[in-house]
């Protein structure tokens, strides 16, 4: 490998890396803060928070932007290798980071086809990450002279000869233990945390985790909320967005958890879904529009209902409100909500949506999902199998069971 040439690849590579860590970042401010604007933020259709808070955020439970970090890491050992190695490896480095590319390469277009298409939202980081990989492959790949076909042979001989070299293998290990550290340690939303948790099951949490809750539970404090019970033990507040990825999440984590307490004990526990759209069209609180479709989708979900199909449009929305134009929602609202009379009721169903955002106002929601479980505030909610252990604490205080 030529000088020049390691040199542009190690620029792409750090480029690149830069870029991962800018991914990162957001990550880590939306686990922190889940209505964080990024600076890529910059419309619904130009918006990194939208792709990183997407089921496509993750591989197998790990964050997209850390396994990025880490496969650029793994081009500038490489690339080091190349410099500073023995000869073999100097002479096979290219085919190695050739071969490094074309792994990368697929993902970022699988990761390219995700957003742009099933998402529709371009992610200005992801598109740096994107440039940064193809180059390193065209160039790597029109710069390699070895036939690929030796690399299995050049790889069990460099293999070799790394064992037997003390400052390749602590490079080597340094990177596992850095990779696995950061895989272990690096934060996960928790809307991630409760779908894994659904996909498992919902499995009870141990019994000393389990009294470390109901310690942390029974210390929060509770504010009075202005909506009936209707006699029901246990009152469950939701205040929650359409167009918001964490609230469709927790939508559908929770759904078997309600389904439980209603067989178990009819008419104990209560749900009430209220509603606070991103959007400033009907949330004055809101500075910019960062769902621009979920007035329209609050105002179909509640038609619905009304309509007797409310649970088929809710679980539409959740869905497809934050990727579809509210024409497509007000087509969604008449096949499948049933809606007649979208447009002749929007003024006057916007308006009881207000009325919702004012109560949300008053108890000092900031970010959605909001639950309220007898007066307990939850932003952005809990992992399955807690929500549903806070419910069985409030029934067991309201003497429903031992």
């Amino acid at each position: 490998m030529s000088p020049a040439i390691r040199r542009v690849l190690a620029l792409l590579a750090l480029a690149g890396l830069a870029s991962a860590f800018g991914s990162m970042l957001v990550h880590v401010k939306l686990v922190r803060q889940p209505q964080y604007l990024s600076f890529c933020d910059v419309t619904s259709y130009i918006s990194c928070s939208t792709v990183y808070q997407s089921r496509y955020a993750e591989l197998l439970g790990v964050p997209v932007a850390l396994l990025g970090a880490l496969w650029y890491v793994a081009v500038l050992v490489v690339l080091a290798g190349s410099r500073w190695g023995w000869t073999s490896l100097r002479d096979s480095a290219l085919g190695y980071v050739f071969l490094l590319s074309v792994a990368g390469f697929g993902f970022v277009l699988y990761m390219a086809y995700a957003s742009l298409v099933l998402l529709k939202t371009i992610c200005l980081l992801c598109v740096a990450t994107y440039v940064c990989v193809a180059s390193i492959f065209v160039i790597s790949g029109l710069k390699t002279v070895p036939p690929m076909t030796s690399i299995p042979r050049r790889l069990l001989r460099d293999a070799k000869a790394a064992l037997a070299s003390r400052g390749a293998v602590a490079t080597v290990l340094a990177f596992l233990v850095l990779a696995t550290t950061a895989v272990a340690f690096f934060p996960r939303l928790p809307v991630k945390e409760a779908a894994a948790a659904v996909g498992q099951g919902g499995a009870a949490a141990p019994a000393d985790q389990q009294s470390e809750f109901l310690r942390f539970w029974e210390a929060q404090p509770r504010v009075p909320v202005p909506v009936s019970s209707e006699g029901a033990a246990v009152l469950v507040v939701r205040f929650s967005d359409f167009g918001c990825p964490s609230c469709g999440q927790t939508y559908e984590a929770y759904k078997s958890v309600f389904a439980k307490y209603a067989a178990q004990h009819p008419g104990a526990i209560k749900l009430v879904a209220k509603d606070f759209p991103l959007e400033p069209e009907c949330n004055s609180n809101v500075g910019r529009p960062m769902h621009p479709s979920s007035c329209e989708a609050a105002v179909a979900a509640r038609l619905a209902k009304a309509a007797g199909r409310g649970e088929a449009m809710e679980d539409w929305l959740y869905k497809n409100s934050a990727y579809v134009p509210p024409a497509s929602i007000r087509q969604a609202a008449q096949e499948i909500g049933g809606v007649r009379d979208y447009d002749a009721k929007y003024a006057a169903t916007i308006n009881e949506i207000k009325g919702d955002i004012a109560l949300a106002t008053v108890l000092g929601v900031r970010v959605t999902p909001t639950f309220f479980i007898n007066g307990v505030k939850l932003e952005g909610g809990l992992p399955p199998q807690y929500f549903d252990l806070a419910l069985e604490q409030e029934l067991k205080r309201a003497g429903k069971r031992p």
